[in-house]
């Protein structure tokens, strides 16, 4: 019987020497920043606002499904269950003071469109610090400083 050679083959392959090349052109490194750099802040930007219309639509729906657009103390304990489950699927994102507060932004911010609009131009950091105030003048006009002032 004959045995197969088991050795390995060794293959060198020259490599191109990268020292003629030199450095990037400065103008095109400055350039492809700018473009990593938009594109990093409209991926952030819509992110933003996806989350902004989805907290809305939770809180939309809790208040229509279990409260009945009603305040009822009784949908605190509906909302509290309601967050334990969506804590564990979905992180602290859905703790009880969250849903709250997305109850609370569903209930002072009643037109989608109006949020949708907002919501390109607004966090939702910004919509937890306006949602509380009562007056309807006052958080539209918040609202606004936020938007001209981003």
């Amino acid at each position: 019987m004959a045995r197969k050679s088991n050795k390995k083959q060794i293959v060198h392959v020259k490599r191109k020497s990268l020292a003629g090349f030199g450095k990037a052109p400065a103008g095109l490194v400055r350039d492809l920043r700018s473009l990593i750099e938009q594109t990093r802040e409209a991926v952030g930007q819509s992110v933003n606002s996806a989350l902004v219309v989805l907290y809305w639509q939770v809180g939309r729906r809790i208040r229509k499904d279990v409260l009945k657009d009603e305040r009822a103390e009784y949908g605190r304990e509906i909302v509290s269950a309601l967050s334990r489950q969506l804590v564990a699927d979905y992180g602290r994102g859905f703790s009880r003071p969250n849903l709250f507060r997305m109850l609370r932004f569903a209930e002072v911010f009643q037109d989608g469109q109006i949020v949708s609009t907002l919501s390109r131009q607004l966090s939702w950091s910004h919509f937890v610090a306006i949602i509380p105030l009562e007056d309807n003048l006052q958080r539209e006009f918040y609202a606004e400083i936020c938007r001209l002032e981003r």
